[in-house]
């Protein structure tokens, strides 16, 4: 009896070790993720851009539109609309290249409709900050968080010797 007592103690400690270093051994999935080494997590940290953002104003209205296309890539689209006309109409990405954010608009009927790229240089309190300090205007592309619901997206550069700045509120309509 004795022995039959020290083959299954001897075998619950054994399952009981298995089962505990099983246990604590998820899916590379999961071990990527509680690590930290997801590969996109600085894009998904701009998640919160996700949606259709609007401002009316009694100029007109303006419209951004931002969807994920795929893990490293958010896509999206804005316009500004007077009357029942389209003055103004670009098309932009967010790309996660490495561990490097990347903004690219572009505007139509502006630098021959070919893409501007702007690098982030700041990301901090629900803020994406992008440059290119070589484009004529904007130099500086940000976006910030109010709330879940709000927005402010604005511009900014030198131009002719003069800081100047266009600020866009915005207000989530999806």
């Amino acid at each position: 009896m004795t022995f039959k007592f020290k083959i299954n103690s001897t075998l619950f400690i054994m399952l009981t070790l298995t089962l505990s270093i099983a246990s604590c051994s998820g899916s590379d999935k999961e071990k990527d993720n509680v690590n930290g080494s997801n590969p996109y997590v600085e894009l998904e940290k701009a998640s919160w851009l996700i949606g259709t953002w609007q401002n009316n104003s009694s100029e007109g209205s303006s419209t951004e539109i931002w969807r994920k296309e795929n893990d490293s890539t958010y896509v999206g689209e804005s316009y500004f609309v007077i009357e029942s006309d389209t003055v103004s109409y670009e098309e932009f990405t967010l790309t996660q290249i490495g561990g490097r954010l990347s903004f690219t608009p572009t505007v139509r009927n502006q630098n021959n409709n070919k893409p501007v790229k702007f690098d982030l240089t700041s990301m901090m309190n629900k803020q994406l900050v992008f440059e290119n300090l070589k484009h004529d205007f904007p130099q500086q592309i940000s976006y910030t968080q109010i709330n879940g619901d709000s927005l402010l997206a604005q511009i900014s550069g030198v131009v002719d010797g003069k800081l100047q700045s266009m600020k866009f509120p915005m207000s989530r309509i999806k």
